[in-house]
């Protein structure tokens, strides 16, 4: 892969999280963006959209967020998106 290759894929990769955490836990602070901005690393980005899309909560998330390169332990009930539903419908109260 040519490297003005691999950058386009590495942006689309961070534009992606941050839309998949906008949808997930509405609004972002600038610093984590900035956070996300400077990833430069596909598995670790990889990684995240994983955690994104699996974290009960943005906490969990930050926290692995702030793991950087080479963890990959997205396991348990810690990322039980289910773990926090209410019984009857989703997060936000439908059925």
């Amino acid at each position: 892969m040519f490297q003005y290759q691999r950058e386009a894929a590495i942006e689309e990769d961070r534009e992606d999280l941050i839309g998949l955490l906008k949808m997930r836990f509405e609004s972002l602070e600038p610093e984590v963006i900035e956070a996300i901005y400077q990833l430069d690393d596909f598995e670790t980005i990889e990684r995240l959209i994983l955690v994104g899309a699996n974290a009960p909560d943005f906490k969990t998330f930050l926290e692995e967020l702030e793991e950087g390169k080479g963890t990959f332990k997205i396991v348990g009930e810690r990322f039980n998106p289910l773990e926090n539903m209410p019984e009857n419908g989703d997060a936000d109260g439908r059925q």
